[in-house]
């Protein structure tokens, strides 16, 4: 009998290890799915106390600013309790746990001079007997593991420091994990209110310098009319001053205004080609004025287009103001329209400085120069690409760029044809 009573023992033991070993990997996989911190340590507490039958389960974790455990969650305490509550590592369990980075069984916990009475005097506890393991991530422990007081009066064994062990190995990495996505949502949260303090100053700094630069330009204007020799070459360096700054309270209004959604597109269905050749026409004085000689290249018959043409106006422009800009005396700027795939494409060449191709895509980025910010040659704050990308993804369109260094650029951007048929010829 004696025999068959302790077989029964075994294979009792032995299937009781089998159903922990399988809590346990279920456990494991239920960590590994978690990335939010509070239910995550939560969901660690309950598991513990369950599988070592103990009457409380706590998490301690390092804090590197004061250099002490702090509670960061525990079975019989609420969130708030716990934040008050921390642990020296000189002179307690926890700490001897955490600094020596092995795993502690004491079975009369109030006979060890390392116990730290301190806690339970807080929570009006008795600590009996305590089991702790190290909390261990990418080799650095990060925290201690506890389980308090075997319930039923029996005592807490080697085989639960086992079953804390396997768990811990599993609990902090996920822990460390939760963590770090917790940093990176704090990040991002203030990236995004920086962002939109940000938008907000541009919205009130383009609203309070437009009412005193339009009496600068209009003044300017006025007194320009009727001066002559050098205060009439003073007032025309006054009068490209204010427009270039308007220029750029401009851009800094439409960015925020694509940023934030609000741009309305005013839809009307007009000649490609008529809006290319008014373009064109704009920035002829400026490439002459730098021996650059412009054409054009448009079909027959004209492509129609359903589109804002203010915003597509824009597009233009600021394309071929890079063109001018980046492109040497004598050098050549051209703008080819054609039909391709049921879209509109247009494409302004020229053969400018060129772009390194690793800067292809960074090229429309906000306030993106090429140049390095301390050896400029050219004007401007990067604004242009970024708006005509804008502009035409609004339009359903895409934009991209070509280039070669030294040989110049080839921006590209389509755009849906009308669904409106036209017919006759332009002259």
């Amino acid at each position: 009998m004696e025999v068959e009573e302790a077989l029964r023992q075994r294979i009792e033991g032995m299937e009781q290890r089998i159903s922990n070993l399988e809590r346990l990997v279920r456990v494991s996989l239920m960590l590994n799915s978690t990335l939010s911190l509070e239910p995550l340590l939560e969901t660690i507490i309950q598991v513990i106390t369950e599988l070592t039958d103990t009457e409380d389960c706590s998490i301690l974790l390092f804090d590197e600013k004061t250099g002490e455990l702090r509670f960061r969650a525990a079975r019989r305490m609420r969130r708030e309790e716990l934040e008050h509550i921390s642990v020296p590592l000189d002179n307690s369990i926890a700490g001897w746990i955490f600094r020596e980075n092995k795993p502690l069984l004491i079975r009369d916990a109030q006979r060890d001079d390392r116990f730290y009475q301190a806690v339970d005097e807080k929570l009006n506890f008795r600590t009996r007997s305590i089991i702790g393991v190290p909390l261990q991530a990418r080799g650095q422990v990060i925290g201690v593991l506890e389980a308090i007081n075997k319930r039923g009066g029996k005592e807490l064994s080697w085989e639960d420091v086992n079953i804390m062990t396997t768990l811990a190995a599993q609990a902090a990495i996920a822990i460390e994990n939760a963590r770090l996505m917790e940093e990176l949502q704090k990040a991002y949260d203030k990236l995004h209110e920086l962002d939109r303090l940000k938008s907000d100053f541009i919205s009130i700094a383009a609203h309070e310098l437009r009412t005193p630069l339009s009496l600068i330009l209009g003044y300017a204007s006025f007194l320009r009319t009727s001066a002559t020799g050098q205060a009439s070459e003073q007032l025309d360096i006054v009068l490209q001053s204010a427009m270039r700054l308007n220029s750029l309270i401009g851009d800094m209004v439409n960015l925020r205004h694509i940023q934030t959604g609000e741009v309305q597109l005013e839809l009307e269905t007009f000649s490609l080609n008529d809006l290319v050749r008014s373009c064109i026409q704009e920035f002829l004085s400026l490439a002459s004025a730098k021996q650059q000689t412009m054409g054009v290249n448009l079909p027959s018959p004209p492509l129609m287009i359903e589109a804002d043409r203010q915003k597509l106006h824009l597009v233009l422009g600021n394309l071929l103001s890079n063109a001018v800009k980046f492109t040497p005396a004598g050098g050549r700027i051209e703008v080819l329209v054609c039909e391709h795939d049921e879209k509109a494409w247009v494409c302004v060449r020229d053969t400018g400085i060129g772009i390194p191709r690793k800067e292809w895509e960074r090229v429309f980025d906000r306030f993106y120069q090429v140049e390095p910010s301390l050896s400029r040659r050219y004007e401007g704050m990067g604004l242009g690409l970024s708006i005509a990308k804008g502009m035409v993804e609004l339009h359903g369109g895409r934009i991209w760029v070509e280039s070669e260094v030294g040989k110049g650029s080839n921006f590209i951007f389509h755009l849906p044809l009308s669904q409106t048929p036209h017919s006759g010829e332009e002259p």
